[in-house]
């Protein structure tokens, strides 16, 4: 009876993940200290003060520095490194952009807040937060080195939250003991809180939209990629729609057009392959009742770096009961860095997600991507994509029809069939035994074959490997234990049988136990996220349709053991060759009925991944 409990199980432990990404782990803007936000740094006075415990150090000295609030506010994030004063005191401070690198190093006061980083080569040369978390104050000790400057001015950028933050404050100035301090600015030179642009990043300049998009001329004037395929966004709610042509007739440049329902974002991306990673990636998020337009790149499974649009031009926008639409040309050979050319052939990803105060989240679902590369500037072409790789498919169909079809009939054969067809042998065993047997051993052999695919499709093990994996090993591992005990079981008259009977019982049910809940998970992975409720309750009828058959074939082998009356006992006694072939007959039947249910639950399943 341990399969009605996977239900329980399965509501238990069945839950939604989150994912979070400020980290802190800022390595990349220590040089010019500005977050890859895509957003541009604030010119107002900040809200927030840099003080230091002491004006002077001598070698090996330690400083504390605070960053503390000014007002009623508090900051999420922030970076602060220590730099040669003198060599800061340049024109080139005045532009925003300070060469010289970090000096020193910091040790933490509170390690639940802070972290170090190591800027350039030298190591512990930064600070930044460990998580998102409000503070309104944050210490750290800075120590020189061996052989400091002569003068060091500490500099911080705060980011009070995703698209609100000031870049490179500057704070006190601390000397060298024994150095000529009047030789050294006592004053923090001005530093620009924001780099020169050459296009304004204000999402309200760009040209609204009066129109909505449309499919029209999908395959003759323009290339599309559509999810679903063949959905028109002109009329249809939920499509997410990409679609690229030439700007005729000079053909420099390139239109896209972007569109789907978001609460944050919807983007696309040019990739080598079908990997995240070193992608040209393109992003319209909804910024309260606009839109910012911004391409990124990718530089793995990571937060898209944002940039400036000074790439892009011609920006229009529409927000309209949910949609969020989008348009921009885009240059076919561009002169900026980690853009694409267009004229080579790449895959497309569409993807959507959440965004908040233009903090973009990781996309709860796995992008649409291409079915195969195409040349951007190429004949227009109606592409069509998948959810899901082929090999993460196989992978689902196959455990599918090894845990909802073949263990779930074998054990049903094992604990209610034992006493049918008695008289008959099949290859010289009883026909349940040799019906169990090679069920499960089918079982086993096509899930070896299903677990081996993720690790084909990865490359090896997944650094982001979620409970899914993790219980999928562990039914792979009982999987394989099962049919290596049957193998040394003892014979039915040894007195250790016993032994074997309920180990082969609790490693079995942990098993189905395991892979219930497994599939429960599967069907939640981004790689083959299967949308909607329904599936979750087509799971859940499926193991519903097992109890109740279980319960029905346990209340009929109740009643053909009760003692009737003697009536009863009397035509038992006549008769007893037309009941036992009632009996049997009524078996047959509902094992058929029960595999007719499993064949109709599978199949609705198969066919959704297929679907993908």
């Amino acid at each position: 009876m341990y399969l009605p409990g996977c239900v329980l199980v399965v509501l238990s432990v069945y839950a939604d993940p989150a994912l979070a990404f400020s980290n802190g782990r800022v390595s990349v803007a220590c040089a010019d200290m500005v977050p890859q936000h895509g957003y541009e740094p604030q010119v107002d006075p900040p809200p927030y003060d840099v003080l230091v415990d002491t004006t002077t150090f001598s070698p090996h000295s330690n400083i504390t520095v605070t960053l503390s609030t000014s007002a009623s506010t508090h900051f999420k994030g922030f970076l602060m490194e220590a730099r040669d004063a003198g060599a800061c005191s340049t024109p080139a401070v005045n532009a925003g952009r300070c060469s010289s690198p970090a000096v020193g190093s910091f040790s933490l006061v509170d390690p639940s807040t802070t972290q170090l980083l190591t800027c350039g080569q030298t190591p512990a040369s930064g600070v930044s937060h460990r998580s998102d978390s409000k503070k309104t104050t944050v210490q750290a000790v800075w120590m020189a080195a061996e052989n400091p400057p002569e003068s060091v001015q500490f500099f911080v950028t705060v980011v009070h939250n995703y698209k609100l933050y000031w870049v490179r404050l500057p704070g006190p100035v601390v000397f060298l003991k024994g150095a000529n301090a009047s030789a050294s600015p006592r004053t923090a030179p001005p530093v620009a809180t924001s780099a020169p642009s050459t296009t304004s990043s204000d999402p309200t300049s760009s040209t609204p939209l009066t129109t909505t998009f449309s499919s029209e001329g999908c395959g003759t004037r323009k290339s599309c990629l559509r999810d679903p395929a063949g959905c028109d966004p002109a009329s249809d709610h939920y499509c997410y729609f990409l679609s690229f042509s030439d700007d005729a007739p000079a053909g420099t440049s390139v239109t896209f057009e972007l569109s789907g329902p978001a609460d944050g974002y919807v983007s696309f991306a040019l990739s080598l392959d079908k990997w995240m990673g070193n992608d040209d990636a393109y992003l319209c998020v909804r910024d309260g009742d606009a839109v910012h337009i911004s391409p990124a790149y990718l530089t793995g499974r990571t937060n898209p770096a944002l940039e400036a649009e000074d790439s892009l031009w011609e920006r229009a926008w529409r927000l309209s009961d949910g949609i969020i639409q989008c348009r921009f040309h885009r240059n076919i050979l561009p002169q900026q860095e980690n853009r694409f050319h267009l004229n080579h052939t790449y895959f497309l990803f569409l993807a959507h997600g959440k965004a908040h105060d233009g903090l973009i989240y990781r996309h709860e679902r796995q992008p649409l991507i291409s079915s195969d590369q195409t040349l951007i500037t190429g004949p227009p072409r109606d592409l069509t994509g998948s959810h899901s790789p082929l090999l993460i498919k196989m992978h689902g169909v196959l455990m599918l029809c090894a845990w909802m079809v073949l263990v779930s009939t074998g054990v049903l054969v094992a604990r209610h069939y034992k006493e049918q067809w008695t008289h008959t042998t099949l290859l010289g065993h009883k026909p349940w035994f040799q019906v169990h047997r090679g069920l499960m051993v089918l079982a086993v052999s096509v899930t070896c074959a299903a677990f081996i695919l993720p690790f084909i499709y990865r490359g090896g093990w997944s650094q982001r490997a979620s409970s899914h994996s993790y219980t999928g090993c562990s039914v792979m591992v009982l999987s394989i234990v099962q049919p290596v005990m049957a193998v040394f079981r003892p014979a039915p008259e040894s007195s250790r049988r016993f032994l074997f009977n309920w180990m082969h019982l609790a490693t079995g049910s942990a098993a189905q136990i395991l892979a219930v809940i497994t599939i429960f998970l599967g069907v939640t992975q981004q790689a083959l996220l299967l949308a909607g409720g329904w599936c979750t309750c087509v799971l859940g009828g499926w193991l519903l349709w097992i109890v109740l058959t279980d319960l029905v074939l346990l209340i009929h082998s109740q009643m053909c053991r009760m003692t009737g009356s003697g009536e009863d006992k009397e035509r038992l006694l006549s008769h007893p060759g037309r009941h036992k072939h009632q009996g049997v007959q009524f078996k047959t039947v509902m094992l058929v009925v029960f595999l007719v249910g499993h064949a109709g639950f599978l199949g609705v399943m198969v066919t959704a991944i297929i679907q993908l």
